[in-house]
């Protein structure tokens, strides 16, 4: 990954952009909708950027570039078609250890302005870090067509009961649960067809229910197939990115670990299969979704059945999840 992605907060902060053109205009527009205070320097500007210069919208500089404009800006957008104008910013920019993005040009730039794909509050953002940009818009656009503008409402329920999903979940495993059960429950499906104040209803309703998430853990034993990440079953990624806990058995490719959840903590799974209860039994009490992952196909009905045996007897639910068999790869 060779860029770092991160959402800035720019409102009420100065931004520098430089050009005043059709591109510029672009920037200009995405930095004012993010609440960003916009100084701008251009010989001359477009008919929309002298429409928004003329409501005050920004500032603009007269005169000759002046390299003391980025001592007090969060960031520089150089979008002009003057090669040394842009090598000026770029190097000014630099000095000053302000990030600069010069519009069509990676190598000057020290951040990549994402296409982006817009349902408020939920922002997703592509970057091919300068590549293949015409790929990253073609993704954007399947996306745009993908998620609905009913996902932006979803994401606005959980963000106006925020305060109270914190204090009705203080612990963060069955807070994790709840959000789970809401996602893959109706409220989704009464945004998308419109219904809005019956989705409200229903998402106060899970919250008032806290006694229907579980507050006990749970196990699941995954196989992860013959190494391929894209032979992984759809069940074994969804365990993977619901585990509290990963326990990674022998083989597992990284390639396989980068589809699993980022923060979940990973710890080796023992070999020996009492050793494996063991510890899916010390897990599973402290309230964990743990995911025991093994290559192939994964555990064998005798082992299966032994952890299940087991976990069933201390109250905590077990869920095998079988994956694609080495020789049935193999045989394909």
């Amino acid at each position: 990954m060779p860029l770092f992605p991160l959402f800035a907060n720019l409102q009420a902060r100065p931004v520098l952009v430089i050009g005043g053109g059709e591109v510029a205009t672009r920037k200009v527009l995405a930095l004012l909708k993010a609440g960003a205070q916009i100084r701008l320097y251009a010989h001359a500007l477009s008919p929309e950027l002298d429409v928004l210069m003329q409501a005050g919208r920004f500032e603009q500089l007269g005169g000759e570039f002046d390299p003391a404009w980025i001592d007090d800006v969060w960031l520089v957008v150089a979008a002009t078609d003057d090669a040394d104008l842009n090598q000026r910013v770029a190097t000014a920019a630099g000095a000053r250890q302000r990030l600069v993005n010069v519009v069509d040009d990676a190598e000057l730039s020290t951040y990549q302005v994402p296409a982006i794909v817009d349902r408020d509050p939920l922002v997703i953002a592509i970057s091919s870090a300068g590549a293949a940009p015409m790929l990253a818009r073609r993704l954007r656009e399947r996306l745009e067509r993908e998620l609905d503008a009913s996902v932006g409402r979803f994401a606005g329920l959980f963000a106006r009961h925020r305060e109270r999903i914190r204090s009705q979940f203080p612990d963060m495993n069955r807070r994790r649960r709840w959000f789970d059960r809401v996602i893959d429950g109706e409220v989704p499906l009464l945004l998308q067809a419109g219904n809005d104040d019956a989705a409200e209803t229903a998402f106060t309703a899970a919250l008032d229910d806290a006694g229907a998430v579980p507050a006990r853990g749970s196990v699941q034993l995954v196989g992860t197939g013959p190494g391929d990440p894209g032979l992984l079953t759809l069940k074994a990624l969804r365990a993977m990115n619901l585990a509290d806990v990963l326990l990674i058995g022998d083989d597992i490719p990284d390639a396989v670990l980068e589809l699993a959840r980022r923060d979940a903590s990973r710890r080796a799974l023992p070999r020996d299969t009492d050793a494996q209860r063991h510890l899916l039994l010390e897990l599973a009490t402290e309230g964990l979704h743990v995911v025991a992952l093994r290559s192939g196909a994964g555990y064998s009905d005798a082992d299966a059945a032994a952890i299940e045996a087991a976990l069933h007897a201390r109250g905590l639910a077990c869920d095998r999840v079988p994956g694609i068999a080495m020789h049935m790869h193999a045989n394909a």
